[in-house]
């Protein structure tokens, strides 16, 4: 499984590890992602989802059955 929000598209990022000698090494800045089920009450059932802490943010504001047709107009669900 991929570690990307299925609400807001955040996906692994990739910087540097700086030392206090400047020298650079790389690494990755995981999501903070969480697995949470959400009752759609357009269709009567449960959804799984892989979402971020702001992805829940999201969901609190507009509502799951908004924020899942949102996700799936912008390709991040299916």
């Amino acid at each position: 499984m991929s570690k990307v929000c299925e609400i807001t598209g955040k996906k692994v990022m990739m910087g540097n590890n700086v030392s206090h000698s400047k020298r650079r090494t790389r690494r990755t800045f995981l999501p903070n992602l969480f697995k949470k089920r959400f009752f759609l009450a357009e269709t009567g059932e449960w959804i799984s989802i892989k979402v971020s802490a702001s992805g829940l943010r999201t969901i609190t504001k507009k509502g799951p059955d908004a924020a899942v047709k949102e996700a799936r107009a912008k390709g991040f669900m299916k």
